[in-house]
């Protein structure tokens, strides 16, 4: 007897030192979730956004037509102001300013930096030796140019996150100056904080609940001890298979969270789910469902233990739906049946609505095999911890998506950005290079757009490069795409499409915008036109920008002859286009370019 009392003394102490040591592991996790993501993230950003600013630096200084005399000068003709008034509208940066090598600015977005001089140290120390200075601080909502303030003053924020990013313009070893740029960085910081901060939440609860499991099985395999030393080797053997099943628990719990994160689509999470959730939870058969876009119906996605899943479910047919949190039938003396669950043969299942950042987006259905009633309800808690990963996957993969259709997508007609279009015919030459197949590019431009704006407004002119890019994107068939690539310019990518069908197409776009009628306020705008030109390849370019600055041509042709026509590449285009990136004018270049545009 003495020996018992000694040994449930001993494991007295150890489990008191156990839940000590949980607890201060409890408090380290917590200041570690909350102090670690925000110098973590900052860094990160930091080196994405020095690798943007010089990129942007580049991208600059390859589009002036004279940098030295830019910089030196501070010389610049119609393109250049235009180009640089137009590069917030087409990148992330809201502001930037142009400096020459004594730091004085010549050039800035806002009037007012015009003829500031930057005397801080760094300008001399670390610009003129060809390095790049970044700052981040926190700065007024009304400092921010774009932003709606009064949107951002209603959320309770009253201060941005900015990161100005000092670039150098060095040219054959000589430092001609600098360029700053600003940039808005308070929504990627807070996005990339709260979801480090929810990984590391993740995984502190997962471990948490392991060693809380432990102290509990710790705890009752002394008392069992205490009880009947005679049991003993059987109830080592059965917290030996308690230990084994919650450690593979815990690794299946981990393993399904890592795999559910590194998911490209909502396709392969689910194909995910169905897969570890065999695993996870063998005594049950499950499905899943996800809203609709529509959000009146919510559609089947996936099923497994040889469950099945109905195409659409209605959310008023689900009692954990329709209550907002988890159904068990079979727990209660009186229960209902879901709808989405019959026919229903008197097993118990659970409803787990499947929430992502406060809001419903499907249902976990989980239902008991034949004889494993009892087993099923023991596994609730762990499918919950299964539904509760589900749901930040969702979002996760439903976030991604956003940011991604963000980042290619022209935020006024809806079509694809400039970026997105280089990258997509890069890649239709490679695999025409492969295959043989034609590939053709249709540059669109509305004729005498900027005399409309003058006279209808900026709005009107809003409505009608709608109105173009719808009549585009409609034009488009199979991997055909549209794309914005500034101002009321366009282009159409036209993958295996012959010279011939790339004609009538085009001419089908001339005439379907033609047809157009945009009404403004009370009245119809006048008719809008557009110049067309064409370009095919390899004939008229087998390099991207070769293509493009042909189809360009084609395009100023058309306006030459008159406007509201199509005009096709001449097998000249190709010289003409390499001269002029070598630096060499041509009669078919700037000065032709700029005749035809006015």
């Amino acid at each position: 007897m003495k020996q018992i009392d000694k040994t449930g003394q001993t494991s007295g102490l150890k489990i008191a030192g156990i839940s000590l040591m949980l607890m201060m592991l409890t408090a380290l996790a917590g200041w570690g979730i909350y102090a670690i993501p925000a110098p973590v993230v900052d860094r990160m950003l930091e080196s994405d956004l020095r690798l943007r600013a010089s990129q942007l630096n580049q991208h600059i200084a390859s589009h002036l037509h004279d940098v030295e005399a830019t910089f030196k000068h501070a010389i610049m003709d119609d393109h250049d102001q235009e180009f640089l008034e137009l590069l917030p509208e087409t990148s992330e940066i809201y502001r930037f300013k142009l400096f020459d090598r004594n730091g004085r600015v010549f050039w800035s977005t806002r009037a007012p930096d015009v003829g500031t001089t930057n005397t801080k140290p760094y300008f001399q120390e670390i610009l003129a030796t060809g390095g790049s200075y970044y700052k981040h601080e926190e700065k007024p909502i009304a400092e921010v140019s774009g932003l709606n303030h009064e949107v951002m003053a209603g959320s309770g924020k009253k201060t941005c996150h900015v990161a100005e990013i000092y670039t150098p313009v060095v040219i054959d070893g000589e430092f001609l100056g600098a360029i700053a740029f600003y940039s808005d960085i308070t929504p990627q910081r807070d996005l990339f904080i709260t979801r480090v901060r929810w990984s590391l939440a993740v995984l502190s609860g997962v471990s948490l609940l392991a060693l809380t499991a432990v102290i509990l099985v710790i705890y009752r395999t002394n008392r069992r001890q205490v009880r009947d030393l005679r049991a003993r080797a059987a109830k080592e053997r059965e917290l030996m298979d308690d230990q084994l099943r919650l450690a593979r628990e815990v690794r299946l719990l981990g393993e399904l969270n890592e795999w559910l994160q590194s998911s490209r689509s909502l396709d392969e999470l689910f194909d995910m789910v169905s897969r570890f959730m065999t695993h996870i939870l063998p005594e049950a058969e499950g499905s899943v469902y996800v809203y609709s876009n529509s959000r009146d119906v919510l559609d089947g996605c996936a099923s497994w233990n040889e469950g099945s899943h109905k195409a659409h479910i209605h959310p008023e047919g689900c009692w954990g739906l329709r209550r907002g949190r988890t159904y068990e039938f079979g727990a209660s003396e009186i229960d209902f049946i879901c709808e989405h669950a019959e026919p229903h043969d008197g097993r118990p299942y659970f409803c787990f609505p499947i929430l992502a950042h406060g809001e419903t987006v499907g249902l976990l259905h989980l239902r008991a095999h034949d004889g494993r009633e009892e087993a099923f309800h023991d596994s609730k808690k762990l499918a919950q911890l299964c539904a509760e990963q589900v749901s930040m996957a969702i979002a996760n993969v439903r976030m991604r998506d956003q940011l991604h259709d963000q980042s290619v997508r022209d935020p006024l007609t809806g079509l694809f950005n400039r970026r997105h279009m280089t990258e997509t015919l890069r890649k239709s030459i490679n695999r025409s290079q492969q295959n043989g197949s034609p590939i053709s590019l249709i540059a669109v431009d509305v004729d005498h757009f900027k005399k409309f704006n003058d006279t209808h407004g900026h709005d009107a002119g809003d409505m009608v490069l709608r109105a173009v890019g719808s009549a585009l994107e409609q034009g488009c068939d199979r991997d055909e795409i549209a794309c914005r690539i500034g101002g009321e310019e366009f282009m159409l990518i036209l993958p295996d499409n012959t010279p011939d069908d790339a004609m009538t197409r085009a001419e089908q776009v001339r005439q379907a915008v033609e047809g157009i009628s945009v009404r403004y306020g009370e009245k119809s705008l006048p008719r809008i036109t557009i110049s067309v030109g064409v370009a095919h390849y390899p004939a008229h370019g087998v390099m991207p920008q070769d293509l493009m600055r042909s189809a360009d041509d084609a395009l100023y042709a058309a306006k030459d002859k008159g406007r509201n026509q199509v005009q096709v590449a001449n097998f000249g285009a190709i010289s003409a286009s390499t001269a002029e990136l070598s630096g060499q004018k041509t009669p078919e270049t700037k000065g032709a370019r700029k005749s035809a545009a006015t």
